[in-house]
């Protein structure tokens, strides 16, 4: 764990799952955290977010390390693993179940979809077990019970966030059937760390935030500032993923998607910087990094990068 800073100082993380190669879409979230890191003076930490072995790739870790270090994306200090920061996650599902603030819920999938309507982030849970598991159900996952919860925040890009949790959200899982630490009971505990000062990540995630500034106020933690970049999204309007076939980063062209990214992220490098080596497109994006061209916007499409 890196060493406690004062709670001024600048320090983001890319906290990418290890569930694949890195692509466009990962780039952009890598390369903004990192300049806007940068250009405060700050630090720039790497985590990596390897609490869903099921969906995790033998070899992706260290695949997503050699990525970075190709395009001259240096980060600070040792490589965080959340996976190695279980008996933290562990201990705060104790003070949340100690305070009341947690409950057992014997639902499946299935039985939630029967009856939830669907929100902005997904199913809104119905709310079966909160009183008490119903008779013949066994406990599996481990929710927080919101109500009445009005959780606001001022994101740098999107503006002025507002949501009411039981509306929006629901009853939210913090430990899941399989025993997995649920994201946003890690999100929040690794994101509160008092070294961790800001949060610069994409906009798909702008409704996981609510949820995890209230388990941050749960905990006693310190909420980081947010800045939630525009979405890369394919020709189908779906965002770039492992699950939308999202090609992987090709380390042997890392200066053009490197400029791909930065025109995606509209801060018009000029084009001659193509064929120029990663540190001088880093070396001008970090003179020229202006995030306000993003301002209010959630997602754009994705620039192929020119190969050979």
């Amino acid at each position: 764990m890196p060493e406690q800073l004062p709670p001024t100082s600048y320090c983001g993380r890319f906290a990418p799952s290890p569930t694949g190669p890195l692509h466009f879409g990962s780039l952009v979230a890598a390369l903004a955290s990192f300049l806007e890191a940068r250009r405060q003076g700050g630090r720039w930490l790497l985590r990596i977010d390897d609490i869903d072995p099921p969906r995790e790739q033998p070899g992706a870790a260290d695949d997503i390390q050699r990525t970075l270090e190709a395009f001259g994306l240096q980060w600070d200090g040792p490589v965080l693993y959340q996976s190695r920061r279980r008996e933290l996650h562990e201990q705060a599902l104790t003070v949340l179940a100690d305070r009341g603030m947690a409950f057992d819920c014997g639902c499946t999938r299935r039985d939630i979809a029967e009856r939830a309507r669907q929100g902005p982030n997904g199913l809104i849970y119905p709310g079966t077990c909160r009183n008490g598991l119903p008779p013949g159900r066994e406990p599996r996952a481990l929710r927080v019970p919101v109500d009445d919860v009005l959780i606001s925040f001022e994101d740098a890009l999107q503006g002025p966030q507002r949501c009411e949790l039981a509306q929006a959200i629901g009853d939210f899982i913090v430990r899941r059937a399989d025993g997995c630490i649920a994201y946003h009971l890690a999100a929040a505990v690794d994101d509160g760390d008092a070294v961790i000062s800001h949060v610069v990540r994409g906009a798909d995630l702008l409704w996981c935030t609510p949820p995890q500034l209230y388990l941050m106020q749960l905990l006693g933690l310190r909420p980081p500032h947010y800045m939630h970049l525009p979405v890369a999204v394919n020709a189908e309007g779906q965002k770039l993923s492992k699950q939308s076939h999202a090609a992987p980063l090709d380390a042997r062209h890392a200066s053009r998607s490197l400029h791909a990214a930065l025109v995606f992220l509209r801060q018009q490098p000029p084009a001659e910087l193509i064929a120029a080596t990663p540190s001088t497109l880093l070396g001008w994006a970090l003179e020229h990094w202006n995030p306000d061209a993003l301002r209010g916007v959630q997602q754009l499409p994705a620039i192929d990068s020119i190969t050979d």
